[in-house]
């Protein structure tokens, strides 16, 4: 598979990764219900996310609510969003970048400049991967702890929601597309950075001029 083929296909796989944390951001499954104990069977389902809650009813109705106040969430909610924010602005700027110096377009002269913007891109979609991943990380500890604390009451115990797998599959593929740029991007410029110069010899001719045959 050729260079330009690779570096398709690391931005390919960084774009997947940037509609997947846009995704898991918007989703208000970041955790859920947990059906144990005396909530084995109930009449609703709680889900909550950085935006808003929703209760669903066992009926198929859903209610959703966006939180009133922004201070009064928890720490790792107002987290949680900002980085979220961060690397969808940051994921974009990471597309626009890597297209203006990808082998495919003329935007930018073929050199070591256009390496290297390719490689800030790449470097852009590893940076996104991993400020998503403290949220999600952040999240799922304090989810864990708090499912397996006995003082914590078994209507208020969660699950991680399907918000957070998404979150995760995204983080692996901008991690992923990230280092297929970067990775390319390093070895097409190794190819390039020591061009073979060839200087024929300049012999006289009979008639006292210099044979130019040899040269382009």
């Amino acid at each position: 598979m050729t260079s330009a083929a690779v570096e398709i296909l690391g931005l390919g796989v960084g774009i997947l990764g940037w509609v997947g944390v846009i995704l898991a951001c918007g989703l208000p499954m970041w955790q859920v219900s947990a059906f144990i104990d005396v909530n084995i069977v109930v009449a609703q389902t709680i889900w909550e996310g950085l935006w808003m809650n929703c209760v669903v009813q066992s009926t198929g109705q859903m209610q959703c609510k966006v939180y009133d106040s922004i201070l009064a969430l928890p720490p790792e909610v107002q987290a949680g969003r900002a980085l979220t924010v961060i690397v969808a602005l940051l994921g974009l700027v990471a597309l626009m970048v890597t297209v203006v110096g990808a082998q495919c377009t003329n935007c930018v002269r073929p050199g070591k400049m256009k390496s290297r913007i390719v490689i800030a891109g790449g470097a852009i979609y590893i940076l996104c991967g991993v400020l998503v991943l403290i949220p999600l990380c952040w999240f799922a500890n304090i989810v864990i702890s708090d499912f397996y604390d006995p003082t914590v009451p078994s209507s208020k115990k969660r699950e991680m929601g399907a918000a957070l797998y998404i979150g995760w599959a995204a983080t692996a593929l901008l991690l992923f597309g990230g280092c297929l740029i970067c990775c390319c991007s390093c070895s097409q410029r190794d190819e390039t950075s020591f061009p073979v110069k060839y200087s024929a010899p300049r012999r006289p001719t009979s008639n006292g001029e210099y044979d130019k045959k040899n040269y382009v």
